[in-house]
C-alpha cells in the first residue's frame, strides 16, 4: 500500500480548508477591525480625558449659584430659537452644568457656569470627538447601510476568531506551551507567525466579547432579534398610561444614550392620576424640584434629567455606566416623573432587567471603557493588540504570497468539508442572518472558482 502523504490526513486537509476561510474572513474583517480599533481609541479619549458630550469645563466650586431653571434659560438664550432637551447634572461642584438644546433639528451641547449664570462653551453634538468616532465606529458615517455593513463584518469577525483558534490548536508535535509562548528566536515570516498566533489566542476571548456586545447594538441581530425579546416589559408598571414612543426617543442623534434593556420599552405619559409621591404637592414641577427629588431618592454625583417633550411627555431622571454617569456597571436606574403632578410614574433599575439586559449593561460599560482608569487602560491595550494582529496578518500574507498573485490558501485536492463543519456553518448563518449572507456569498464565489485556482496537490502546509 502506498504511504499516506501528510496532506491526505484528515487533520491536515481540514486545516487547509479552515485556513482558507480564515483568509476569506480576514480580507473583509481586517479593514473594519482597523477602523474599529482607531475609532475605539478616539472614543476612549472622548470618555476619559473629555466626556461623551465634549470637553470638561471647570468652575469655581463655591459661591452663589443660579437655579437650574435659570441655567437652562441661559443655555436656550445662547442658541436663539432652541428648546431644552436634557440636563446633565455635574459630577462635582467644580464642573459646569451641561445642557442639550434642540436648534432646528441639531443637538447643541451647552456648558453653563452656574455663577451668573453664564455660558462657557457650546458645540454641536455631532462635532464632538466621541460622537464623530462613535458614528464611524457604528455606521461608517453612512447610516443604516453602514450599520448593516458593520454587522456583517462583526459576524465574519467571529468566523475569523473561531477559525484562528482552530489553527492555533497544538498539532504535529507542537506542545501547548509552545503554542502559548512565541518562539522569539524565529526569524522572517516564522517570527511574525509566532507572534500572531500567540497574541491571537490571548486576544480571542476579549475580541469575541467586543464583537458580540457590538453586534447586540446592530440593527438586525441586535435590535430586531436579541434586544426585541430581552426588553423590559412596560406592563410591569401598574396602572401607568403608556405612550406610543419608546425610550429610544431620548437618544439624541445616532449616539445611544438609553440603556439597551429599556430602549424599546414604551414611555409612560403625563396627565393622569397615576403614580406614587414625588415632588411635594403645591410645589412647581421643574428642573430644580425634579433634581431635588432625584437627590432625595438616592441619585448623587452625575445624573441626567430629560425634560418633557410635548404635552404628554415626562421628566426622566437616569444614571447609568453606559453614559459615564457612574463606574458601577450594575447601578443603572431610570425614574419617570409626571410633568404636571410631580408623581413618580415608573422606575426601572438593573435588577429589573432580563439576563441579556444585565449582561449588556455590564458589557457595554466594559466595551466603552467606562468602569474606571483600569478599564480604559486595558481597552487601549486591546485596541493596540488588534492593530498588531491586523498588521502581522497582512505581513504574513505578503511574505507568503507568490509574486503577482492573491495567494489565498489552497484546498487539498478533491476536498469536501465534513458534515459537522457544514452544520456549524448553517447554525452560525441562522443565528447571525446578515453574517450568513456574507458566508453564503463567499461560499458561492469559492464554489464557482475553477479547481486550478483553489486546489493544491498532495503537499504539506507551509510553516
Amino acid at each position: 500500500m502506498q504511504p499516506r502523504l501528510p496532506d491526505q490526513t484528515v487533520s491536515t486537509r481540514l486545516y487547509r480548508s479552515i485556513w482558507r476561510w480564515h483568509f476569506y474572513a480576514g480580507i473583509v474583517v481586517i479593514p473594519f477591525l482597523i477602523v474599529s480599533a482607531l475609532t475605539g481609541m478616539i472614543m476612549l479619549y472622548g470618555n476619559s480625558i473629555e466626556t461623551f458630550l465634549g470637553a470638561k469645563h471647570y468652575v469655581a466650586p463655591d459661591g452663589e449659584r443660579a437655579s437650574l431653571v435659570e441655567q437652562g434659560e441661559a443655555a436656550i438664550s445662547a442658541i436663539p430659537g432652541s428648546s431644552l432637551k436634557l440636563l446633565v447634572n455635574p459630577a462635582s461642584s467644580d464642573r459646569a452644568s451641561v445642557f442639550i438644546v434642540d436648534a432646528d433639528g441639531k443637538n447643541v451641547v451647552v456648558s453653563v457656569d452656574p455663577h451668573g449664570p453664564k455660558v462657557v462653551h457650546s458645540i454641536v453634538k455631532d462635532n464632538t470627538w466621541f460622537y464623530w468616532a462613535n458614528n464611524i465606529h457604528g455606521t461608517l458615517l453612512i447610516g443604516t447601510i453602514g450599520d448593516r455593513i458593520m454587522e456583517i463584518a462583526a459576524g465574519l469577525g467571529i468566523v475569523l476568531v473561531l477559525t484562528g483558534l482552530y489553527m492555533w490548536w497544538p498539532r504535529n508535535g507542537r506542545t501547548l506551551t509552545r503554542a502559548l509562548v512565541p518562539n522569539f528566536a524565529a526569524r522572517g515570516r516564522a517570527a511574525w507567525k509566532e507572534l500572531h498566533v500567540s497574541a491571537g489566542f490571548y486576544m480571542a476571548v476579549v475580541l469575541l466579547f467586543f464583537l458580540i456586545s457590538g453586534l447586540s447594538w446592530a440593527g438586525i441581530w441586535g435590535e430586531k432579534i436579541t434586544q426585541a425579546w430581552s426588553t423590559f416589559p412596560a406592563e410591569k408598571w401598574d396602572n401607568v398610561p403608556l405612550s406610543d414612543k419608546t425610550h429610544a426617543s431620548m437618544n439624541h442623534g445616532a449616539l445611544k444614550e438609553v440603556p439597551w434593556a429599556i430602549e424599546q420599552t414604551a414611555m409612560p405619559v403625563s396627565g393622569s392620576e397615576a403614580g406614587a409621591s414625588g415632588v411635594p404637592e403645591g410645589t412647581p414641577v421643574n428642573l430644580d424640584t425634579v433634581a431635588a427629588l432625584a437627590r432625595t431618592i438616592g441619585f448623587d454625583g452625575q445624573f441626567r434629567i430629560n425634560v418633557p417633550q410635548g404635552e404628554d411627555g415626562v421628566f426622566t431622571i437616569s444614571a447609568d455606566s453606559m453614559d459615564g454617569d457612574t463606574t458601577n456597571a450594575t447601578g443603572d436606574r431610570t425614574v419617570h416623573v409626571d410633568q404636571y403632578t410631580g408623581k413618580v410614574l415608573a422606575e426601572v433599575g438593573f435588577s429589573d432587567y432580563s439576563l441579556p439586559g444585565k449582561a449588556m449593561a455590564v458589557g457595554i460599560a466594559l466595551h466603552q471603557g467606562n468602569l474606571g482608569p483600569l478599564n480604559t487602560a486595558l481597552n487601549l491595550l486591546f485596541c493596540l493588540f488588534i492593530l498588531f494582529m491586523c498588521f502581522s496578518g497582512v505581513v504574513m500574507w505578503w511574505k507568503r504570497r507568490p509574486a503577482g498573485q492573491l495567494g489565498a490558501p489552497l484546498y487539498p485536492r478533491d476536498f469536501r468539508a465534513p458534515v459537522a463543519i457544514m452544520a456549524i456553518a448553517v447554525v452560525v448563518c441562522l443565528i447571525f442572518p446578515l453574517t450568513g449572507l456574507g458566508i453564503a456569498l463567499f461560499a458561492l464565489i469559492d464554489f464557482l472558482l475553477p479547481k486550478r485556482l483553489k486546489e493544491a496537490g498532495a503537499q504539506s502546509v507551509p510553516a
